[in-house]
């Protein structure tokens, strides 16, 4: 049984600290994606309490992660001059070892994102 892992973990650099709060969905591409596999809340580091996927879980195959960044910014009464310019951020990403640790952070700012592969 492989033994590989997805985690995340998401940080606010507008406000240069973790986004605690925001709610993050996985889905699996290859088969239902209309379905989240998992639905998780930050933690106050940012991180999910436990991987959103393990214990043979992760397959290879391609997943999307959506995070909910327009009701996170909301929930911190960040106010906009022109009004919310995000709503949820799709990555879709590509797991080709089941074995191995996936890292999918997320730096966010009201106007802008990026991520990488972590470890």
């Amino acid at each position: 049984m492989a033994s590989g892992k997805l985690t995340t973990h998401v940080l606010d650099q507008a406000r240069g600290c973790p986004a605690s709060g925001m709610v993050i969905e996985l889905y699996d591409l290859e088969s239902d994606a209309q379905t989240p596999l998992a639905t998780v809340v930050t933690n106050s580091d940012g991180r999910c309490d436990a991987p959103l996927l393990s214990d043979g879980r992760l397959n290879i195959g391609r997943y999307e992660l959506r995070f909910f960044v327009a009701d996170y910014f909301e929930t911190q009464n960040v106010s906009l001059e022109n009004g919310q310019f995000l709503d949820v951020i799709p990555i879709q990403f590509v797991v080709a070892d089941d074995s191995a640790h996936y890292h999918v952070p997320l730096l966010v700012s009201p106007y802008g994102y990026s991520t990488y592969r972590g470890s």
